[in-house]
């Protein structure tokens, strides 16, 4: 069997990816199938008290206090 194939389950989680801006966007542009998602801004969430990031996918990711990356709503 190729290695090309991934069984279900077996992909990378966003919980996964470690914990810098290149990690994720290199995370995205696998999970958008090649499409390029770049930072449109970054700023400090008062909300959410911590650096906010927000992509051109549309979301908002952040690190959460375990240092994994989340998807802010």
């Amino acid at each position: 069997m190729s290695s090309a194939f991934v069984r279900e389950g077996d992909s990378e989680q966003l919980s996964d990816v470690a914990p810098n801006l290149t990690a994720l966007e290199l995370y995205l542009r696998r999970e958008y199938g090649g499409t390029v998602i770049k930072p449109l801004k970054n700023y400090q969430s008062d909300k959410y008290a911590r650096e906010a990031y927000d992509m051109s996918d549309g979301l908002t990711y952040a690190l959460n206090d375990e240092n994994k990356w989340v998807i802010l709503l």
